[in-house]
């Protein structure tokens, strides 16, 4: 089994609180495709990316896709990444997605978060159909040439077969627990 879910496979289930301070599962998430997203506050490919990601999701809200945002990194490495600090962001930028804090990083895990951002895209029976980079220049959003994840959605929505299912994210580590701020468990790759 690798590191990262492997498309086909079910999305797994969380219980995350939100930055509304809501508790919020995979099973109470009512669409028809889900994009799942793992974030931060601080990663300069997130805050390069966001309105980008905000475009896109604001495009394929009336397409029953929702986009559900999770801060899976630790406070401890980066203060910027405390939950006060997701609330105020929310606030900031009402960004059109949710926002839940990973505190115990069980669920990067069980995904196999690889990086901020990592965008992962579930089909209406919570299939993985997407893997990978919202867009090939997160840090600067004037010199994107592909947006995979709009891409993906696009065809997703369109009911064709989605022609690249795999990138590999582009951005900051997970910040893990304990760990050097640049550290990866030992069997994450790659994903092409």
């Amino acid at each position: 089994m690798s590191f990262t879910l492997n498309i086909g496979e079910k999305a797994p289930d969380f219980d995350l609180i939100s930055t509304s301070k809501e508790r919020v599962s995979l099973n109470n998430l009512n669409s028809d495709i889900l994009v799942i997203f793992f974030t931060c506050n601080h990663c300069p490919y997130v805050t390069g990316s966001d309105e980008t990601t905000r475009i896109t999701a604001e495009k394929f809200l009336d397409k029953g896709v929702k986009f559900v945002a999770i801060n899976s990194n630790s406070e401890n490495t980066y203060e910027e990444d405390s939950f006060e600090n997701m609330i105020s962001r929310m606030e900031e930028n009402n960004f059109p997605w949710i926002y839940l804090h990973d505190s115990y990083q069980e669920i990067a895990l069980k995904y196999g978060a690889l990086k901020t951002p990592h965008f992962f895209i579930f089909d209406d029976q919570r299939k993985l159909v997407y893997t990978g980079r919202g867009v090939d220049s997160p840090l600067d959003s004037k010199k994107i040439k592909i947006n995979n994840l709009e891409l993906a959605l696009d065809e997703l929505t369109s009911n064709t077969l989605i022609s690249i299912p795999i990138t590999n994210p582009i951005g900051c580590s997970v910040k893990w627990e304990g760990k050097d701020s640049h550290w990866m468990p030992p069997e994450a790759c790659d994903l092409v």
